[in-house]
């Protein structure tokens, strides 16, 4: 019998042995996508001055991973479905490896964002394919201790990447950050040849080529427009202009052909019409709209604002980590108890740490700095396991890895997305700041005549302009970073309110 078929998968014969050893594999797998996301972050600055880019530049090394992510995520069910989960999880784990290694060896800002788009098509399958064979491993009433364990696991990623990851880069370069991670990629696949098997019989699985093209081309479309919009100056240019008209029409396509196909399409509308599934994926868009933002903006902006160096920032990025473990270690034993309640203490975590943020001056310290990290990092721990339940609590067995699928590839668009969107409050607000503040600096300004205003600065020759224009940027860079984390705050909290439409008896009936 399989899944596919509606009936429970022959997960009776594993003993309690092989189930540890099997979820012991699952994490450590899903723990290399977390691994360098995070080992990239604190990498940002170095490869920023390796590669002669700007602050929207760089940002491609996280947002295209993301975006490659996304869009192989949802043929996670059609692959396994035709070639069995053992091999779609080992083939992943391989490319993953490879992709890695060449990450560390690029040369220039394009080879790294093409190694880092087969990176994120690689490792893809894997998280989804991951915790769905959790789901199907496990009988459903240790679904939610299950995934907080195996949620414990996965978030060690985030704690022991930046803060290794920070010194390597520090000390021998950042090509060590993609180095570090091929050890725990070769345990993986160790594990995988040894405990993951097919909980499913493979077959002849039917790909919607037509749906997953049309997604592809307008998520894809979509990141690019968002990422060369500031730089392009948005809709006053025709590039611009022929992204969105891609996207919408791609968009378009893919919808249309999704609800008038009669054959099986590639991402399944139907499970749309469950309540709580419809509701699980806007709360994850949301999750993944606030998850790693937060890891992408503190780098450059504690670099260049404050001058920290790799290691330092790497051990406050750590914070963040140490928050969602304790979130994980929490939802262990408190994940009984109503879902919507720890998805509005988390959220609320995470929009109270996004507004002390926004109120931060540029004399900001790393106790700040480490405290609202950790504090952001409690609320996703605290969030990933509730939302995770109300999503699949009435979704059958049999849409399990579909479900999945569709539910990370939201999780990943929503973290591209909103990355970019981020990038582009704190470069054009900045601009905007800049030219505001500067308008200020003359010698017809009476107020730069008092000591007591114009400090250390001299107006009246051009070290001193030069010192001024440079405090100017430093402040004005400030504010822009400011009204990211406001915009990061604002989402948060405003979610609240919708956690509570959703049903929840003991589970949702």
């Amino acid at each position: 019998m399989s899944v596919a078929d509606g009936q429970p998968a022959p997960t009776q014969t594993m003993t309690p042995f092989e189930r540890g050893c099997l979820i012991f594999t699952l994490t450590m797998s899903t723990m290399l996508y977390a691994m360098t996301v995070t080992i990239a972050n604190v990498a940002l600055p170095k490869m920023q001055g390796a590669f002669g880019a700007t602050t929207d530049q760089i940002a491609w090394v996280v947002t295209f991973n993301l975006v490659a992510t996304a869009v192989v995520t949802p043929m996670t069910g059609w692959l396994i479905a035709r070639l069995g989960q053992r091999r779609v999880m080992l083939i992943s784990a391989l490319g993953f490896t490879g992709a890695t290694l060449a990450c560390g060896m690029a040369n220039s800002l394009p080879e790294i964002v093409f190694y880092r788009v087969l990176q994120g098509m690689f490792g893809a399958p894997m998280v989804p394919g991951s915790q769905s064979i959790v789901l199907q491993a496990f009988p459903r009433e240790k679904h939610a201790s299950t995934m907080a364990v195996f949620g414990v696991g996965v978030v060690l990623g985030p704690i022991i990447a930046p803060t290794l990851g920070g010194y390597l880069s520090e000390t021998y370069g950042w090509r060590w950050v993609f180095f570090m991670v091929v050890p725990c990629a070769l345990v993986a696949i160790v594990g995988i040849l040894m405990f993951v098997r097919d909980l499913d019989v493979p077959g002849k699985a039917r790909l919607d080529w037509t749906g997953f093209l049309a997604l592809s081309v307008a998520v894809a479309a979509t990141q690019l427009m968002l990422d060369r919009g500031e730089r392009a100056d948005w809709f006053e240019s025709p590039e611009i202009i022929i992204e969105a008209c891609i996207a919408a029409l791609a968009f378009w396509i893919f919808v249309s052909h999704s609800l008038t196909s009669s054959k099986k399409t590639f991402l399944d509308f139907q499970m749309l019409k469950d309540r709580n599934f419809a509701f699980g994926m806007f709360f994850i868009l949301i999750f993944g709209m606030l998850n790693f933002t937060p890891m992408v903006l503190f780098p450059p902006m504690l670099q260049q604002l404050r001058d920290f160096p790799e290691g330092a920032i790497g051990w406050l990025l750590a914070t963040r980590g140490l928050g969602t473990l304790v979130g994980f270690i929490v939802m262990i034993w408190a994940s009984r108890l109503d879902p919507r309640f720890w998805m509005t203490v988390g959220f609320g975590l995470q929009g109270v740490a996004g507004l002390y943020i926004a109120s931060f001056d540029i004399n900001l310290t790393s106790w700040d700095v480490a405290w609202t990290s950790a504090m952001q990092g409690l609320g996703v721990g605290l969030c990933w396991v509730p939302v995770t339940q109300v999503a699949f609590a009435t979704l059958g067995p049999e849409k399990a890895g579909e479900g999945s699928s569709v539910f990370h590839l939201i999780r990943n668009f929503g973290s591209s997305f909103f990355i970019s969107v981020s990038v582009a409050v704190v470069i054009r607000t900045s601009k905007y700041n800049y030219s505001n503040m500067a308008e200020e600096i003359s010698p017809m300004n009476d107020v730069l005549r008092f000591p007591s205003v114009i400090g250390g600065w001299n107006i009246d020759s051009e070290s001193g302009l030069a010192a001024m224009a440079g405090e100017i940027t430093r402040q004005s860079l400030m504010v822009g970073y400011i009204n990211a984390f406001y915009l990061f705050a604002i989402i948060s909290l405003a979610t609240i309110p919708f956690f509570w439409m959703v049903k929840w008896q003991g589970h949702a009936k």
